[in-house]
């Protein structure tokens, strides 16, 4: 198929499918396209790389970008005034999040680039903003879910289309091996994985309730056309070897995220109680394992590398910690401050970042920062229990993505920043779990 029809035909089915998400969604309010079009755009490349003009490099970063994003904090901030909230209520619910944020931006004051840290923390500033704007929703959860299926129905299709037929946009080739990789709309081979497992398992939870009869589709194919989303998902997933195993972490962490919600059915179906302590102790373990891992150089006590078709490295991992670990534990108790470690030199000596996100946290925050997120997350796991009883699907839901961010940051960061797509989803979730801010 030529890639002018290909792309033509994506276009159409995208807005088909937004015209079914309308349907969908229809108590949703227009506001909630600011928060859509940030997360789009936190899920994909910066617009400078679309439009090739991605500024002098990642220290001075792209004026296209600095503009837009400015642009959505004013909207984000307009529509809150106008909608005259009240911020007791989520300052009080939402307080270990406020914290961590705050405490990024207090780790400025130690910053070797305090100036280009400040702008890095601006992008979590505009985050909360977002979240605040889903909070102010009569539906919170409603409008979360039309995010996640609008950010689905538009990112997938075209993350196939670039992938197969816009090679200079949607491949990448591996740095040493020249690996091909699909990297879609998103800009590496893990960014594409973590938006596929992500979508998988939204889409999963949808058919499973339209199969159980608690959501109903708003027309016949609406199921059908989920499916196939579905499929072309898990067919990104696979990469171009159509391996089941060619993004292990992501897959892992799917496996590991559906495991969790088959396990909470089970529960429920038996009558069983899942206590909210039980789920904070197995979070606390995993975040363990996660930050010890650079330290041991491998996964230890449950080495699953081989299952995954990975070596005892995990691909150059082992490699890279080593390299890193010095100088975390320059500083090991605050760190180098938000956005202040990574640099184009920093990255030209070892990667592109640390491949695991509870070390990411040590060098940018210290352990006083691992902490500070480790009660973030706590805090989540206390939230997402609490659905369990009053609305066991979002319960379940929101459970399963803390499990999986929780699991593929172990060798993939995302928790580090509030920005990243996985990060921004469990956010979103902890402030749409929040009692409503608009006044009456």
């Amino acid at each position: 198929m030529p890639p002018p029809l290909a792309l033509l035909l994506c276009t159409i089915f995208v807005v088909f499918l937004l015209r079914l998400e309308r349907k969908q969604g229809s108590s949703v309010s227009n506001s909630a396209w600011i928060p859509t079009i940030w997360f789009l755009y936190s899920s994909s490349k910066p617009l400078g790389v679309w439009l090739g003009r991605s500024g002098g490099g990642m220290e001075a970063g792209s004026p296209i970008d600095r503009a837009f994003l400015i642009g959505l904090l004013l909207c984000g901030l307009l529509i809150l005034l106008k909608k005259k909230p009240n911020w007791f209520n989520p300052f009080g619910e939402n307080y270990w999040a406020l914290v961590l944020v705050g405490f990024m931006l207090i780790s400025i004051l130690w910053s070797d680039m305090p100036g280009i840290s400040f702008k890095r923390w601006t992008r979590e500033l505009i985050a909360f903003v977002m979240a605040f704007i889903i909070l102010s929703e009569n539906n919170p959860r409603q409008a979360l879910q039309s995010i996640l299926r609008r950010s689905i129905y538009i990112l997938i299709p075209f993350s196939l289309v670039l992938s197969m037929y816009y090679p200079a946009y949607g491949v990448q080739y591996g740095r040493w091996s020249g690996e091909r990789m699909w990297i879609g709309v998103t800009m590496q081979k893990n960014s594409l994985a973590g938006l596929c497992i992500t979508s998988a398992f939204f889409l999963i939870w949808t058919l499973i309730r339209k199969w159980k009869g608690r959501d109903v589709p708003v027309n016949n194919y609406q199921t059908c056309v989920e499916v196939f989303l579905l499929f072309l998902t898990l067919w990104l997933l696979g990469g171009p070897q159509r391996s089941l195993f060619y993004a292990a972490t992501s897959t892992a962490s799917l496996a590991v995220g559906l495991i969790a919600m088959v396990g909470l059915s089970l529960i429920k179906k038996r009558g069983l109680s899942f206590g909210v302590y039980t789920l904070k102790i197995m979070a606390v373990l995993i975040i363990a394992y996660g930050a010890f891992t650079p330290f041991a150089g491998k996964l230890r006590f449950l080495d699953i590398s081989s299952v995954l078709g990975r070596d005892a490295t995990l691909t150059g991992r082992s490699i890279i910690w080593s390299t890193l670990l010095p100088f975390a534990m320059r500083r090991p108790l605050l760190g180098h401050g938000f956005g202040g470690f990574w640099t184009t030199e920093m990255r030209e000596l070892s990667s592109s970042h640390a491949h695991n996100g509870y070390l990411e946290l040590i060098l940018d925050l210290g352990f006083v920062g691992l902490i500070f997120a480790s009660m973030y997350l706590l805090s989540c796991c206390h939230k997402a229990h609490r659905y369990l009883t009053d609305d066991h699907d979002w319960g379940m839901l929101f459970i399963g993505y803390l499990v999986m961010i929780l699991v593929h940051n172990i060798a993939e960061p995302s928790i580090q920043t509030f920005t990243s797509h996985l990060s921004a989803i469990i956010l979103f979730f902890y402030f749409s779990s929040s009692k409503a801010v608009t006044s009456q």
